[in-house]
């Protein structure tokens, strides 16, 4: 059974927009970003033929996150104008892709994403998250994988899967214990900061040892080196909220209809960005169109 393809709609957006250099229309609207989303849609197809793809977008603030740590994701960058100006269009392109397209009020990306994996993996089908972020990891059990996009600073290493077993590889711990990981040693994508010092091996290493962050917190008196047993006492209350923040919420209600390509606008679509030789594609992709 061909897995379903859950995209992290903001992070390969990003990613397509700086993979490809400053490319406009003849009037000045940028296109770089249109043009790295459709190859990355095109060759995911490629890749993972007879698989629906389904695209998540943040839509406004989590507003429950923001009430825990006021300055949660105070820290990114507004989003580059030229970006900002595609990504309306990155979404209405998405629908002539055939990309499924989800988006929520107020719930963020990560959370629908995680929600879209688990009600796969409850109805015994296979899932696969596109994105680098690592939080996605916590998601990846038996038949739910991490896809990882080609390193934008080494796009040699192409497209590489992350299951249990790389996760243990990679970070030295179970997936259900990654919410536990980036609560001690923070994320600073998000701005969640973690506790000086503590590193992703010394995380680990007390994960390996004692299981979740309550039983580490219970445990603070043995930590080595121990120089973190008064530190790690001290600030329960801010690994708890950590904890909070790290943790993704596979509850939320989410439309996982598939989309249908609609050669027709794509196309047309195309042609008003001047994107010729991508519309040039169609007839192969979708020879039904010609």
């Amino acid at each position: 059974m061909a897995p379903t393809l859950l995209l992290d709609g903001f992070n390969l957006a990003y990613r397509s927009f700086y993979a490809i250099p400053e490319l406009n229309r003849s009037d000045g609207f940028p296109t770089n970003a249109l043009h790295g989303w459709v190859k990355t849609v095109w060759r995911l197809e490629d890749l993972y033929p007879d698989s629906r793809l389904l695209a998540f977008f943040d839509l406004g603030h989590d507003e429950e996150k923001s009430a825990l740590l006021p300055e949660y994701k105070a820290n990114r960058a507004e989003m580059p104008e030229a970006l900002d100006r595609q990504f309306p269009r990155i979404k209405e392109l998405s629908h002539y892709l055939g990309l499924g397209v989800a988006e929520s009020e107020g719930i963020e990306a990560d959370d629908l994403i995680a929600s879209a994996a688990a009600r796969l993996h409850g109805e015994g089908k296979e899932a696969l998250i596109v994105s680098a972020d690592k939080d996605l990891a916590q998601c990846i059990q038996s038949g739910v994988a991490q896809l990882l996009p080609p390193p934008t600073a080494n796009p040699k290493l192409g497209w590489r899967t992350l299951d249990e077993a790389a996760v243990r590889e990679k970070y030295g711990i179970r997936p259900d214990q990654v919410a536990d990981y980036l609560a001690l040693i923070g994320d600073s994508s998000d701005n969640i900061p973690g506790i000086a010092g503590v590193g992703p091996k010394t995380a680990a290493k007390w994960l390996q040892a004692y299981g979740d962050l309550e039983a580490i917190l219970t445990n603070a008196g043995r930590l080595r080196p121990p120089r973190f047993q008064a530190v790690v006492t001290e600030q329960a209350d801010q690994l708890r909220r950590n904890r909070q923040l790290t943790t993704l919420h596979p509850d939320h209600e989410v439309d996982l209809a598939p989309g249908h390509a609609e050669p027709a606008r794509l196309r047309s679509f195309l042609e008003e960005m001047e994107m010729a030789s991508t519309a040039r594609e169609i007839e192969r992709r979708y020879p039904s169109s010609s």
